[in-house]
């Protein structure tokens, strides 16, 4: 029985006692009185257990979500450091990328310089060989306009 019933029945029975005649006191039964108060003695000890074991699920529970809690803090530190950790290979992905990029830009400039360089020693030999040709072509005319003067190839 819950020990607040017992404590108002003990109430009520003092309440609805019998008034002594000429003082302020009452009557009671008195093995009422110590029937109610036994009932106490053995509900006031069950009642602590339950408290107890109240208070021992209270502070479990709060235990396991402190751990839950722990848990979820430790995981989203660890998300964020993967994240960190994919951005910074992200980063130095993209500083290689821009590496790759410059060197081939550099390796087409200098390609592309010594393709000018060897075609300019192509058109000046060219242009020489053409000098020559056109020389031995104007002394061939020469000769046969009169002029007898053996024509040099060379």
């Amino acid at each position: 029985m819950d020990v607040l019933v017992l404590i108002d029945k003990l109430d009520d029975l003092v309440h609805n006692a019998k008034p002594v005649p000429l003082s302020d006191t009452v009557r009671v039964d008195k093995e009422e009185i110590y029937d109610i108060l036994d009932q106490m003695r053995a509900t006031i000890p069950e009642e602590i257990k339950q408290a107890r074991w109240i208070v021992k699920e209270r502070q479990e529970m709060l235990a396991e979500a402190k751990r839950e809690a722990e848990r979820i803090i430790k995981e989203a530190r660890e998300k964020q450091d993967q994240l960190i950790s994919q951005e910074e290979v992200t980063k130095q992905a993209e500083r290689a990328a821009e590496d790759i990029v410059e060197d081939a830009r550099a390796r087409e400039r200098e390609i592309r310089l010594g393709a000018e360089d060897y075609a300019d020693e192509i058109l000046n030999t060219l242009e020489i060989n053409l000098s020559k040709f056109i020389a031995a072509v104007g002394r061939g005319r020469e000769r046969l306009q009169g002029k007898d003067e053996p024509a040099e190839v060379g």
